[in-house]
């Protein structure tokens, strides 16, 4: 059986290789993004921030210690397909329960292996992410007009929560309530570890709803897409800047809070996406490494004049973290909640609760 399929980009450049995970069935097209982290793939495979993409491993073997689902930080796989040098059919661990394969399988995500990750990495980081197809049929270069128009849309509607629930915690010290936009597991985790109890609240929540559940602070979680896409939520998070509750903003929730106190965004070349991203603490010039995966940045002199650039990214100096004054609020752009690590900027979630404890 030939289990040959092709990605097709916009420029019109295709790639050859073989399929694995979900038989692909129909044509799939996504924003094509890579990451650099060497491990972690579980992780990056159930990111909800990865919705609408096909996500290409720059480390050239993928799958070696297989598929734990404890590792995973949601239900199932968002993203559109997974693209590799060479992944392994035999992993070795003690904690595998599967196979990589028989993750996207699974999940009914199509994968590509074989072809030359090097050469599409170099070409996505000179001329920026572009749109792509994979495809069983070697497809005509006339086909790769439409893919420029693609847009994925109504991506945070796609991947936050359908009802509200609770994480009780018979130790809780403070009330987080988790605006999701496709959280990561491991921020409520990390939550939970330092005592609080979090209602979980889907993104179609209202600043009134918000406030009814009487929180002691307020977490922006992550997510995917273009932030200036959301304007109801950067409406109602504005009202919620009035309230002088604790705010802590992640990812895409770093970005919603920049646009609600009248900053602006815009779209980074290639990304940062990968567990190695060294960005630095304005303040004390400390550097520390840390875990990303976004597309789009707050541009640093659109900060509003009660607002000061905390962190900033050591490979081209974008926006990575601001501290409020009008209210108590903190953003950053990279992940503290450190899944797959590294761990440098755990601390963060300390000086959130911090600022909780103060306004009690």
């Amino acid at each position: 059986m030939d289990n040959t399929i092709y990605l097709q980009l916009e420029d019109g450049s295709c790639y050859t290789g073989k399929a694995f995970g979900a038989t692909l069935t129909e044509d799939v097209i996504a924003e094509v993004v890579f990451t650099t982290a060497m491990t972690g793939y579980v992780e990056t495979l159930t990111d909800p921030s990865y919705y609408g993409q096909m996500v290409l491993q720059t480390f050239p073997l993928i799958g070696n210690y297989g598929v734990n689902l404890l590792d995973a930080e949601s239900e199932k796989i968002h993203l559109s397909a997974y693209l590799t040098k060479e992944y392994c059919d035999t992993p070795s661990n003690f904690r595998s329960q599967m196979d990589l394969h028989t993750l996207l399988k699974r999940n009914r995500i199509p994968g590509i292996c074989g072809i030359d990750t090097r050469a599409l990495t170099r070409k996505i980081r000179e001329q920026g992410v572009m749109n792509g197809r994979l495809t069983a049929l070697p497809p005509s270069t006339d086909s790769s007009r439409e893919l420029s128009r693609w847009k994925c849309c109504d991506s945070v509607a796609q991947v936050t929560c359908t009802a509200p629930y609770l994480v009780d915690n018979s130790a809780w010290r403070r009330h987080v309530v988790l605006w999701n936009f496709g959280a990561k597991q491991n921020i409520i985790r990390r939550l939970y570890s330092l005592g609080c109890k979090i209602t979980v609240v889907p993104s179609s929540y209202s600043a009134q709803q918000i406030l009814a559940l009487k929180p002691d602070g307020i977490m922006l979680s992550n997510g995917p897409g273009d932030p200036t896409d959301n304007p109801e939520i950067i409406r109602q998070l504005s009202l919620l800047c009035e309230t002088k509750i604790p705010l802590f903003g992640i990812c895409l929730g770093h970005q919603l809070l920049a646009l609600a106190n009248g900053a602006r965004t815009e779209k980074l070349k290639f990304g940062h996406r990968g567990a190695n991203q060294p960005v630095k603490a304005v303040e004390t010039g400390r550097i520390y490494m840390t875990s990303q995966n976004h597309g789009y940045s707050v541009v640093s002199d659109s900060l509003p004049e009660d607002a000061s650039l905390a962190f900033i990214n050591l490979n081209d100096n974008t926006c990575e973290g601001i501290r409020y004054n009008r209210f108590p609020g903190l953003s950053v752009q990279f992940h503290p909640e450190a899944c797959s690590g590294p761990k440098d900027t755990e601390y963060l979630f300390q000086e959130f609760m911090e600022m909780m404890e103060r306004r009690i």
